[in-house]
């Protein structure tokens, strides 16, 4: 495993903490949130990084047995191939990617018991797996490299650590200056609603050329 690699998958979930639903869910939290406000967020971040480590876990199980069935028919090759024409492919389309110019709606939990924070971390989770465009190819990186278990399930634990690690720190702030972050957080609402489209076309940009240099080695 070379420190590229995992240089690589760092970049990518560093590129994940811009996803705007769980930041936007911790914010509203913190913001509307008066009691017991630590508990519900735990729960629900708990249950995002769960729920992500769980697919990411699935992911490799499964890419992992496909690869080994079909690399007795293709080269590695070929899969370098297709790993540069997705990444191709997410470059173009992120210059295409419709950026909001009014505010839109970020998710918020309509009831805050603990059981609906499970179930809304769940909700959330399904909704944004589909966009969740560096997870996914952190796992192609992973998988590709013929990394063992051992080896691929803890970089998997610390991606998801750092996925949740910006509302775990903006939960901190919260503790420490209490009232102070109120205008930070209600103006980061604001932002994280207005650039919901840029930062996926930003994330698509990027991830794209990371695939694209990913794959020029191996061809």
């Amino acid at each position: 495993m070379s420190l590229e690699l995992l240089g690589m998958i760092g970049g990518l979930a560093l590129l994940d903490t811009l996803s705007p639903a769980t930041l936007g869910v911790t914010v509203y939290l913190l913001i509307s949130e008066k009691k017991r406000v630590g508990s519900r967020l735990m729960i629900y971040l708990g249950t995002v990084a769960v729920f992500y480590f769980s697919v990411g876990v699935a992911l490799m199980l499964g890419l992992d047995a496909l690869l080994s069935a079909v690399s007795s028919i293709f080269q590695n090759r070929t899969v370098s191939w297709v790993t540069m024409i997705i990444g191709v492919g997410l470059f173009i389309a992120s210059f295409y990617y419709p950026k909001n110019k009014k505010e839109s709606d970020l998710p918020r939990p309509k009831s805050r018991t603990k059981t609906s924070m499970v179930a809304f971390g769940i909700t959330t989770s399904l909704i944004e797996v589909g966009t969740a465009l560096p997870y996914f190819a952190a796992i192609g990186l992973m998988t590709t490299s013929n990394l063992a278990a051992y080896q691929w399930l803890p970089i998997l634990a610390g991606y998801n650590f750092i996925m949740v690690l910006p509302p775990l720190i903006l939960f901190v702030l919260h503790v420490l200056l209490g009232r102070l972050m109120q205008k930070p957080l209600e103006r980061l609402r604001t932002k994280l609603a207005k650039n919901a489209g840029s930062a996926v076309s930003w994330i698509m940009c990027i991830v794209g050329l990371i695939l694209v240099y990913n794959s020029v080695d191996n061809l």
